[in-house]
């Protein structure tokens, strides 16, 4: 595995490895701290591509004030060790003056999508992810890039752009990992202390519960779902709820409260965002109405 760190090394590396013939190339855009979620992405990607390129850039312009940009979890050894074993052909690691080396002046941004769940929550951060995904696809030029379905409303906001400017890049979408006891997989996990974490079960617990009734019938309408959702999350005294929504995907359409989720001709994600302590954790499911069938 190569390790590159500046732009221009990894356009020749790439523009070498397109001369020889090896292959499309798979990318999996990353924050780093690496864990079996994005094992899974490399694992895709190795399956689809002849070259795979994984990126580690904790991105600035996505956090907002008071956010965890300075804190969030690091460890570079341990990643590209990780990465390694995953069969990762080339590791690059820009920092901050290589990815911005003066001050942004030209950001990408995705209108509708981006105002409501985490965008509602986090102005601005959906602008900070399409500037550097833009920003990484321009460099790396892959066919392929790897996402995981935990960030559903990142996927579709990436799908929308890619299609709306005509980028030549597929979005392969992978399903959430999850621990053997339900926790969606994050970098974010290791914040949480033990009984935060114990409590956060209730976020895969609820989607679980909501899938299965939606799926026997017994659960029939949008409000009928938040409500649902929202009765067993805060079972959890330390759970603050952010949201708990029921929307088409990936037009990310809320769905009124009285709408039949049965009657939807499109994808249906129930979405959450929950505090714990000072950790915000998202999670989700997807229901496809006409087949009965749920993905937690």
């Amino acid at each position: 595995m190569k390790v590159i760190r500046t732009i221009r090394e990894l356009r020749e590396e790439l523009a070498s490895r397109r001369a020889l013939g090896q292959g499309p190339v798979g990318f999996v855009p990353t924050m780093g701290y690496l864990h079996e979620g994005h094992g899974s992405l490399m694992k895709r990607a190795r399956e689809q591509s002849g070259t795979v390129v994984l990126s580690i850039f904790v991105n600035p312009i996505q956090f907002g004030p008071g956010e965890d940009f300075e804190t969030y979890p690091r460890d570079e050894a341990r990643d590209l060790a990780f990465a390694e074993s995953q069969g990762v052909d080339i590791a690059f690691l820009p920092d901050v003056a290589e990815m911005y080396p003066q001050p942004t002046k030209t950001k990408v941004a995705v209108s509708e999508l981006t105002s409501l769940l985490c965008g509602a929550s986090r102005p601005g951060h959906f602008d900070g992810v399409t500037t550097v995904v833009n920003k990484l696809f321009n460099i790396v030029k892959p066919d392929f890039a790897f996402f995981g379905m935990k960030d559903a409303q990142q996927v579709a906001v990436i799908e929308q752009m890619v299609r709306d400017l005509n980028m030549d890049v597929r979005i392969v979408p992978c399903p959430i990992v999850r621990e053997g006891d339900g926790l969606a997989l994050s970098s974010r996990n290791v914040y949480l202390k033990p009984e935060e974490r114990e409590q956060a079960l209730v976020l895969s617990r609820s989607l679980k519960t909501a899938s299965e009734l939606l799926g026997n019938g017994s659960l029939r309408t949008a409000g009928d779902a938040r409500q649902l959702l929202r009765e067993i999350i805060s079972e959890a005294p330390m759970a603050d709820i952010d949201y708990a929504d029921v929307l088409t995907f990936p037009e990310l359409t809320v769905l009124a409260d009285d709408a039949e989720i049965t009657g939807v001709d499109s994808m249906v994600i129930m979405a959450l965002a929950v505090r714990f302590g000072k950790t915000r954790l998202i999670d989700n499911a997807l229901f496809q109405p006409k087949e009965g069938i749920s993905h937690v």
